[in-house]
């Protein structure tokens, strides 16, 4: 009779996965998930519900990178000592244990992503819209509004969205391969049109903003009318300090793609250099981007109509469409619709894998079913978890397209990711202050801590204006804000249960799943 093999802490002994992800892919994950071009195109949603006088984006964007220093110190040190598919997931149940740790990361990140994603489908498809717009072609105005404004079409963005993101996820489930490639061929392109767009505005300068406006052929959106229309002074601290959260959304805390997928990166040095690389190529282009449209435009002019509800709702007046604007040059403005509407795709195609891998990395801890953590022989991927992507991104897409206007509020769920980094800033000093001596170990102390107080500020800010960081709508006469604080909080809950609920089941069958979260996870 043969032995009857004992049960594993770990669904395995090796995940499966393969190490194919270059220094190049590595850094095109975290720029996508930095998310600088959707920010850009997104930008006058929050400045119509602002207080824009003397706010300074460019400034802004300088000082939330500042502040996102500890966050690459605490990223950068942590991925070198632990680098395992899931990345901060590891990080944060091996210092926390699995209750705590692996409710916190299903709240922070599994689920907030996926409400993330679908907006950012329907953002993908709403630059489809606009850029059709631009060129003319009114059948495009139902793809370019939200679906709470008179003639938006939200069942042809629903078809449209799904199917864009049900073809990205067919490439990562049968070409994992192709689906790393995609991100960097996409990331790449969008940097080089977002750098052809800065270039193109500052070539035609303030005339051509100029010209571009007084083009619309609307007496009341002439360049003069615009500009005159802002009362406020040239710079305000305090205004500009109150858009870190918009920064927060988009932009300089989403350092963790690269690291979640650290087990499959080549080489240790693309493990230790891709988030500071990253950090700071988005920190050049967004920062240039906001300093170029004030430098050819004027803070006065670019303040007032990107808060102006006629300009960003009818003419999708934002950084993208500026530069398109500017120039009559069909083939360039072609290719710059192009890459606005390319750095959302960008977005969708990074979180694809990068959710897939923290769904694996909870499954082979058996915190989610250990069906998760099943890797295609044939394929090499984790199809099992791009399927529940798929599913639950695809019901959410549905939802928001017909319920927009209530549920745009689920980017204020992004309050989940900021509290699971503030947990994760408490890790990385919990860490150091274990397992570290010397100046690594007050290296990663202090600069946990200071991540930690930085995301319980923009927490503060969050909770102190929901309604500018979520939808003043309402659904039902409740604010939007309301379910997106609840989507997060249930997010955690449903955490606690699954914890408790696998720990039971495991246990019935001879498995303590508590010891997973006593060691590191193999390669």
């Amino acid at each position: 009779m043969a032995e009857q093999k004992q049960p594993t802490v770990f669904v395995r002994e090796s995940t499966g996965l393969v190490k194919r992800v270059s220094m190049l892919d590595a850094i095109s994950l975290n720029i996508s998930n930095m998310s600088a071009g959707a920010a850009l195109g997104i930008i006058g949603f929050t400045m119509i519900a602002v207080n824009v006088n003397g706010v300074n984006l460019a400034i802004g964007s300088i000082i939330a990178f500042l502040i996102s220093i500890p966050q690459i110190i605490v990223y950068t040190m942590m991925t070198s000592r632990v680098s395992r598919t899931g990345g901060d997931y590891v990080w944060v149940t091996r210092v926390f244990g699995g209750f705590f740790g692996s409710a916190l990361s299903f709240m922070g990140y599994t689920l907030e992503t996926l409400a993330y994603l679908a907006l950012i489908t329907l953002s993908a498809v709403f630059a489809i819209g606009s850029v059709g717009l631009f060129f003319g072609n009114s059948g495009f105005l139902g793809l370019a509004l939200p679906g709470y404004l008179s003639g938006s079409a939200p069942a042809y963005q629903f078809i449209l969205g799904a199917a864009i993101f049900a073809i990205l996820i067919a490439i990562n489930i049968f070409r994992p391969k192709a689906g790393y490639k995609l991100v960097s061929v996409l990331t790449v392109f969008g940097i080089i049109t977002l750098i052809l767009a800065i270039i193109t505005l500052l070539a035609y300068g303030h005339q051509g903003v100029v010209n571009y406006m007084n083009s619309l052929g609307n007496a009341n959106l002439t360049y003069d009318k615009v500009a005159s229309s802002y009362h406020g002074p040239s710079f305000d601290f305090n205004n500009t300090i109150f858009m870190l959260p918009f920064f927060a959304i988009f932009v300089y805390p989403w350092l963790n793609a690269a690291p979640a997928v650290a087990s499959e990166i080549k080489g240790k040095t693309s493990i230790k250099w891709n988030v500071p690389i990253s950090a700071l190529v988005v920190f050049a282009l967004v920062t240039s981007a906001f300093a170029t449209m004030y430098y050819v435009g004027g803070l006065p002019f670019i303040n007032a109509a990107l808060s102006n509800t006629t300009l960003v709702f009818d003419y999708s007046f934002n950084f993208w469409t500026l530069a398109m604007g500017v120039t009559n040059l069909t083939a360039l403005q072609i290719l710059i619709g192009l890459g606005w509407i390319v750095w959302n795709l960008s977005i969708l195609a990074y979180g694809i894998i990068v959710f897939s891998r923290y769904v694996f990395a909870q499954a082979f801890d058996r915190f989610l079913p250990t069906r998760l953590a099943y890797i295609s022989p044939k394929y090499g991927s984790p199809i099992n978890a791009h399927a529940m992507d798929l599913i639950i991104t695809i019901f959410l897409v549905g939802a928001a397209a017909f319920l927009y206007g209530s549920l745009q509020s689920l980017f204020a769920a992004v309050i989940a990711s900021m509290i699971y980094f503030f947990f994760i800033g408490l890790s990385a000093f919990t860490y150091g202050a274990r397992y570290e001596k010397g100046r690594a170990a007050f290296t990663l102390m202090i600069s946990g801590l200071a991540m930690s107080i930085v995301f319980l500020f923009l927490i503060s800010q969050f909770l102190e204006n929901p309604t500018v960081w979520g939808s003043s709508a309402s659904f039902f006469g409740i604010p939007g804000y309301i379910f997106a604080y609840g989507y997060a909080a249930a997010s955690f809950i449903a955490g606690v249960i699954i914890y408790w609920a696998s720990r039971r089941y495991h246990k019935a069958r001879g498995i303590n799943i508590d010891l997973a979260y006593k060691e590191i996870p193999p390669d």
